[in-house]
């Protein structure tokens, strides 16, 4: 049986490129932390530009995530898809830019127990607009 020894510099070496290499990687993720809130404004389903309208309608069945940006304004829409009754609200729970990206969450709300609601199909979404800042938008 062979057993190879390697010298205590080999050793060293070796653990400071494996600490150099852990270090990139944790300033790549500190890196992507957030960065700060972004001011939005809900916009009214009437007043969503008429392009994302005919996107969201082809979409509306089926959960969906949209951006669409024009003239110097990002809009920033998600759905939840067909529901069989009222009662539903778009919740957003986090909107945040990072050095690379923005941040957007929302929750669905359910009708509140005890809640009158009607037996017809909705299709629960929220489009919101913030100023153009050519960022990716990550839906959480």
């Amino acid at each position: 049986m062979r057993v190879e020894r390697h010298s205590s510099y080999q050793v060293i070496l070796m653990s400071i490129s494996f600490v150099l290499i852990l270090s990139g990687c944790i300033s790549k993720i500190q890196d992507e932390g957030k960065k700060q809130n972004l001011e939005f404004t809900v916009i009214n389903k009437e007043k969503v530009p008429e392009e994302l309208k005919e996107v969201i309608s082809e979409n509306k069945d089926s959960p969906f995530h949209i951006t669409y940006t024009d003239r110097g304004k990002t809009y920033i829409a998600e759905g939840y898809g067909k529901k069989s009754k009222t009662g539903y609200s778009v919740e957003i729970k986090k909107l945040y830019e990072t050095q690379e990206t923005i941040h957007f969450k929302t929750d669905l709300k359910g009708p509140e127990k005890g809640e009158k609601t009607k037996k017809i199909e909705t299709y629960p979404y929220i489009v919101i607009q913030i100023e153009d800042i050519g960022k990716r938008v990550i839906f959480n």
